[in-house]
C-alpha cells in the first residue's frame, strides 16, 4: 500500500528536530524517589494495593484497577518503576493542564533496581489472542503516542482487518519515534506481529512514517523483510493524528461519533508497539518511556529513556539546565500545554518537555479583530469553519457553536498557526466545550435532583395512602370486633335465658 489520499489543510511549521534527532537515546538515570500518580491515562482510576512502609520491587503491582480484572472496566493496573520503599501515599501535582493534583504513591529509590520475577509469553502465537490481550493489560500498557487510552481495549480482533502502526512524528521539537524507530525496529516489527495476532491476525499491517525520516523508514523496511509493510507518507500537520493518517493511508474519513474499529482498523503509536514487544517477549511491564527533552533551556537536547515517575527536574538537570528558563511545555509546541514547574513527575504519555528561555520565546502580538480572510478555514484538517466557531465562542451561544460541529474540533492549533489577525482560535474553543461540558454536568445534576424531588414527593404521597389504609383496615377491623363481640354477648345473655 501507498498513501493515495489526502486530508483537507493541515500545515507545515518548523520542526526544530535537528535539536535532539542526532544523537541516539540515552538511559536516564534513577531518580532518589519516584512520584507515580495513580491515573495516567484516560479511564478509571486505580487503587493502591501497597501501604507506607512497603518494600517493592521493579516491575510490581503497586495500584491495580478496581475489579481486579482491567478487562471489566477501561483501566490498567501501575507497576514500580524500579525498587525501593513505599514512603507516602498522598494527593500531589501532577502534569494536566488543570494544575490540580492527585492522589499518587511515592517510592524511595534503592538505586539497586532490583527487578520482580518476569513472566514473559515467549511462544506467544501458540496462544489464544485473549490471552495475549489479557498479558497486555495487565502489563499497564497506554497509547503512548497522544491521550493514552489503554491499549488493550482497543485489540478485540472483532472486524478488523487492517492494523497501523503510527511512525509520522508530525508534532514540532518531538523525535524519540524516530530515533526509536532508528535504533528500535527489530522490537518495532515484533511488536507489531504481536499486536497483528492478538487481532485475530489482521490481513494488512502497515508501519506508515513520513517521508522526512528517511533513516527510521529505511532501519524498518530492512528489519521488516517483507513480514509488514512500511509505507512513507507525507510530512504535513496533523499527518500524525489517527483520523488524518487513517484518511491519507486508506481514503476513510472517521467521523467524531466513529471509531476506526468501525472501519476494519486499529492504529497504534511505535512507542506503544515497542512496549508490547517487551512486555510479552521480555514480561517488562510498563515502567519506563523514550522521551524528548529539548529547547533553548536546555544544554544538550536529547532523547532519553526514562523511568515512569522521574521528576522533570531531575531529567531536566541531567540534560543540562540553562539560566532563565521561562516556560516549559509538555508535548509537543502545536498541542502541548505549559506546566506551571518542573516538579512534576513522568507519566505514561509525556513524551517531550520543551524547555524554553525568555529570550527564545516570541512574544505574541495583541490579537486584532478578524478580517474575515479565511486563511483558518483552509488549514482546517477537519473541514470545518474555525471563523464561525470563534464568533460564536465569543458570543458564548454554544448551541449555535455546536450546531457548527464544534466538538468536532481536534484542537490541532493550525487555525491559529496561520491567523493573520494572531486571535487565538484554540483557546475559544477549548473554552466553549469546557462550558458546555460544565453546563452538561448542571443539566444533569438538575435532572438527579428533579428524579430525587419527584420520588420524595411520591414516596411522601404513597406512605400517606400506605398510611390511611391501614388506619381504615384497622379502623375496620376493629368495628367488625365490636360488633362480633356485641353479637356473641347477646347470643350468650339468651341462652342464659333458656
Amino acid at each position: 500500500m501507498t498513501y493515495q489520499w489526502e486530508f483537507h489543510g493541515g500545515v507545515k511549521p518548523n520542526g526544530h528536530k535537528s535539536l535532539s534527532n542526532q544523537t541516539p537515546i540515552i538511559q536516564a538515570d534513577i531518580p532518589p524517589f519516584l512520584v507515580l500518580p495513580l491515573l495516567q491515562h484516560i479511564g478509571d482510576p486505580t487503587e493502591p494495593v501497597v501501604q507506607v512502609g512497603d518494600k517493592v520491587l521493579k516491575g510490581q503491582i503497586i495500584a491495580h484497577c478496581k475489579e481486579k480484572d482491567c478487562s471489566v472496566r477501561m483501566s490498567v493496573p501501575i507497576h514500580a518503576s524500579s525498587s525501593g520503599t513505599v514512603v507516602a501515599i498522598e494527593p500531589r501535582a501532577v502534569p494536566h493542564p488543570s494544575g490540580l493534583t492527585a492522589p499518587c504513591i511515592v517510592i524511595e529509590t534503592d538505586g539497586q533496581d532490583t527487578w520482580t520475577e518476569r513472566t514473559p509469553l515467549v511462544n506467544y502465537t501458540a496462544l489464544e489472542s485473549a490471552k495475549v490481550r489479557e498479558h497486555i493489560g495487565k502489563s499497564g500498557i497506554v497509547g503512548l503516542g497522544g491521550a493514552g487510552f489503554p491499549a488493550h481495549i482497543k485489540l478485540k480482533p472483532d472486524g478488523i482487518d487492517t492494523l497501523v502502526i503510527n511512525g509520522s512524528e508530525c508534532e514540532p521539537y518531538i523525535t524519540c519515534d524516530d530515533r526509536l524507530m532508528q535504533e528500535r525496529p527489530h522490537e518495532i516489527i515484533i511488536g507489531a506481529q504481536i499486536i497483528k495476532h492478538v487481532l485475530g491476525g489482521a490481513k494488512h499491517c502497515i508501519i506508515a512514517v513520513e517521508d522526512n525520516k528517511p533513516a527510521a523508514y529505511q532501519a524498518l523496511l530492512e528489519t521488516a523483510q517483507g513480514r509488514v509493510e512500511v509505507v512513507k507518507v507525507p510530512t504535513v500537520y496533523p499527518t500524525g493524528g489517527e483520523r488524518q493518517l487513517i484518511q491519507v493511508l486508506t481514503g476513510k474519513e472517521v467521523g467524531r461519533t466513529q471509531l476506526p474499529a468501525h472501519f476494519g482498523i486499529v492504529v497504534h503509536n511505535v512507542e506503544t508497539t515497542r512496549a508490547v514487544y517487551r512486555a510479552v517477549q521480555l514480561g517488562q511491564p510498563l515502567l519506563s518511556r523514550s522521551m524528548t527533552v529539548t529547547g533553548g533551556g536546555i544544554e544538550k537536547p536529547q532523547n532519553l529513556e526514562v523511568l515512569l515517575g522521574t521528576p522533570m527536574r531531575f531529567i531536566i538537570n541531567q540534560c543540562g539546565r540553562k539560566p532563565g528558563i521561562e516556560r516549559l511545555i509538555m508535548g509537543g509546541a502545536m498541542m502541548g500545554f505549559a506546566l506551571p514547574d518542573d516538579e512534576m513527575p513522568i507519566v505514561k504519555t509525556t513524551n517531550c518537555l520543551i524547555v524554553s528561555r525568555a529570550d527564545e520565546i516570541e512574544k505574541k502580538p495583541k490579537p486584532q479583530p478578524c478580517i474575515r480572510c479565511g486563511a483558518c478555514a483552509n488549514v482546517c484538517p477537519i473541514n470545518l469553519l474555525p471563523q464561525q466557531l470563534y464568533w460564536y465562542a465569543k458570543a458564548k451561544d454554544f448551541k449555535k457553536a455546536q450546531e457548527y460541529h464544534l466538538f468536532d474540533c481536534i484542537d490541532c492549533g493550525c487555525c491559529a498557526y496561520v491567523c493573520p489577525s494572531h486571535i487565538p482560535l484554540v483557546s475559544y474553543y477549548r473554552y466553549a466545550k469546557a462550558e458546555i461540558r460544565a453546563g452538561g454536568r448542571d443539566r444533569k445534576k438538575a435532572e438527579i435532583a428533579k428524579k430525587r424531588h419527584e420520588f420524595r414527593t411520591f414516596r411522601i404521597e404513597r406512605d400517606k395512602a400506605e398510611k390511611k389504609a391501614r388506619l381504615k383496615e384497622i379502623k375496620a377491623n376493629s368495628e367488625a370486633s365490636r360488633k362480633a363481640a356485641i353479637k356473641a354477648a347477646v347470643e350468650k345473655t339468651k341462652a342464659a335465658r333458656l
